[in-house]
C-alpha cells in the first residue's frame, strides 16, 4: 500500500509519516504551498507554508527515506479559501477557513495528486479517527482520543470516498504521546 503524507514541517505530520512507515506503507511526502506570506501581509517566517517549514518537511521526509514534493495550490487557495472568507466576513458571517481548506485543498486537490502518484491513502497529522461500521457499511469520522487536540469538527465535510482513502495515525494518541515519539526519533 502507498500513502501520500501531507507534511507541514511540524511534529504532528512528521510523526504521522513515521507511524505509516512503521505500518509498512510506501510513503511519499508532500507540502502544499497555499499562499505567499508576503501577499497576506505576514512576515514570511511567521506562518505555515514558509520556506523554513517546507525545508523542515523535506528534511524529515529525507530522514525517513521518502521522496518529497511541493504542490503549488496558491491560485486555488486564493480563489476557494481567501476570497470566500473575505466575502463571507464582509457579509457579516463568521467563516472558518480551516474547514474550507480541508474540503477544497487537502481533501480535493490533494486527492487528485494522490491518484496521480498511485497512492491508496492520503495521510495527515489531524487528531481525528476514522472507523468502518459494518452494521451501516459506512465510514465514520470520530473524535480523537485526546479531547484537547480533537480536530474532527473541521473535517465534517469529508465524503465516504474520502474517508475510505484517508488515514489519521494520530487520532488514537495524545499530544504528549506524539511528542514522545518525535523526541525518540
Amino acid at each position: 500500500m502507498k500513502a501520500l503524507i501531507a507534511m507541514s514541517g511540524g511534529v504532528d505530520s512528521s510523526v504521522a509519516a513515521k507511524l505509516m512507515i512503521e505500518e509498512g506503507y510506501e510513503c511519499v511526502g508532500c507540502t502544499m504551498k497555499l499562499f505567499h506570506n508576503e501577499d497576506a501581509g505576514i512576515p514570511k517566517e511567521h506562518s505555515c507554508c514558509s520556506l523554513d517549514d517546507v525545508e523542515d518537511a523535506r528534511m524529515v521526509a529525507y530522514s525517513l527515506g521518502m521522496p518529497h514534493y511541493v504542490f503549488n495550490f496558491s491560485e486555488d487557495f486564493k480563489e476557494k479559501i481567501i476570497e470566500k472568507f473575505v466575502c463571507s466576513y464582509e457579509a457579516g458571517l463568521t467563516p472558518n477557513p480551516c474547514i474550507d481548506c480541508n474540503r477544497y485543498m487537502k481533501f480535493d486537490k490533494l486527492y487528485e495528486r494522490a491518484k496521480l502518484l498511485n497512492c491508496d491513502y492520503v495521510v495527515t497529522g489531524h487528531y481525528a479517527r476514522i472507523e468502518y461500521d459494518t452494521d451501516t457499511e459506512k465510514y465514520l469520522l470520530k473524535k480523537a482520543v485526546d479531547d484537547t487536540k480533537d480536530q474532527s469538527y473541521v473535517l465534517y465535510t469529508m465524503t465516504q470516498e474520502q474517508l475510505a482513502h484517508t488515514k489519521y495515525p494520530l487520532g488514537g494518541l495524545t499530544k504528549v504521546e506524539t511528542r514522545a515519539i518525535a523526541e525518540k526519533n
